[in-house]
């Protein structure tokens, strides 16, 4: 039986093409959606017959008399499958609306089909959505656990390498990218939608982790996708591991998104050294850690873009000053300065390190 918000969708549809008056009733007549706001919820004899008879039902002027609810024009059921699932009218005089029957009959059930397949579509994304969900959290697998697995047609025995995209778009609205994934790819590969700006992508994957055709493979998709749908795509990626350790390759696959910057787009956790730390690290601890370093340089750009230049010159004396177009005597008169202001000394080994690791969280992780 056609539900009363999708009717008003295909009322909304084929007033598009037809200025004649529209009514959708459900299989007992009742009216459900029309172009004439005053009708919806009336009994509509002539569509009652239409549903029972599962024909055309040519309304003529003089029916209007004997026929509850109904005006001059044409009835259609409305089938999928083999069953009449509503009915639609046009109101008109019936030669001149005759026409249109067919054609609006066959637009009507092809919304339907739409809608019914788009529906299943969801329903079975959402069934993936909560078994991979419950695959991350679930210690123990159950009879109920493998079952549920059987039926998706997923494959539990194998390793499997996890994925994490952040979908960036100026809306912020998630796109659905995963069937896409799904329809293209490898079929055992799973793609899910995760939270507001992530998808979730679930490879089988043979160790060792081939870097180079995975990064290649992943800049195709980015590549596609980015351009039709004017979007931009992070990747953080995990390691690969044995099916129930799967919560192992989730956790180091946020860990790798959390650690892009800049302009790179893709972060293979096996490769971070330093971020493993600074991701183990609370926001407070953070912030507290610039306080008692390099607070007292923040309202000097100057002396920061400095330190900066001399952190990317391996604090090369000649190459820093070349850089930032000064004499070494005055490169040496902020180095100083540093010095004086947070009593860190760099030319000292701990010193540097110390203002060194102040400066990366201040450009990478309060910002």
């Amino acid at each position: 039986m056609l539900q009363v918000n999708f009717a008003k969708k295909i009322v909304n549809e084929v007033r598009k093409l037809l200025n004649e008056e529209i009514v959708v009733m459900n299989t007992a007549g009742t009216i459900i959606a029309s172009t004439n706001n005053e009708r919806i919820g009336t009994f509509h004899e002539g569509a009652l017959i239409t549903s029972k008879k599962n024909e055309k039902l040519i309304i003529k002027k003089e029916d209007e008399s004997l026929l509850e609810g109904v005006k001059a024009g044409i009835n259609l059921p409305i089938c999928f499958g083999k069953q009449v699932v509503g009915v639609i009218g046009i109101t008109g005089e019936p030669i001149k609306v005759l026409p249109y029957a067919e054609l609006l009959k066959k637009m009507t059930e092809l919304l339907i089909q739409e809608n019914f397949y788009k529906e299943e579509m969801t329903r079975q994304t959402r069934t993936l959505e909560a078994f991979i969900f419950d695959w991350l959290e679930l210690r123990e697998w159950d009879l109920a656990f493998y079952n549920r697995a059987e039926l998706l047609n997923i494959n539990l025995s194998v390793p499997r390498l996890l994925i994490l995209i952040k979908v960036i778009r100026e809306d912020q609205q998630l796109f659905d990218l995963s069937m896409k994934w799904r329809s293209e790819r490898n079929r055992n590969d799973l793609c899910i939608n995760w939270g507001n700006d992530r998808l979730l992508l679930l490879l089988e994957a043979d160790p060792p982790l081939d870097h180079y055709s995975l990064k290649n493979k992943l800049y195709r998709w980015k590549n596609e996708i980015e351009t039709s749908n004017h979007l931009s795509l992070q990747f953080g990626v995990g390691t690969i591991v044995q099916p129930t350790e799967l919560k192992k390759s989730f956790l180091k696959a946020e860990r790798a998104l959390h650690a892009i910057t800049g302009h790179n787009w893709i972060m293979f956790d096996d490769h971070l050294t330093l971020e493993m730390i600074m991701e183990d690290l609370r926001l407070d601890t953070k912030k507290e850690f610039i306080q008692r370093t390099i607070s007292p340089l923040l309202e000097d750009e100057e002396l920061l873009q400095t330190l900066r230049v001399l952190f990317e010159r391996n604090f090369s004396i000649k190459k820093t000053a070349e850089e930032l177009h000064i004499h070494i005597n005055t490169l040496h008169y902020r180095i100083k300065k540093i010095e004086d202001h947070t009593s860190l000394n760099p030319k000292k080994t701990k010193d540097q390190f110390t203002l060194y690791l102040g400066l990366y969280i201040l450009d990478h992780y309060t910002k």
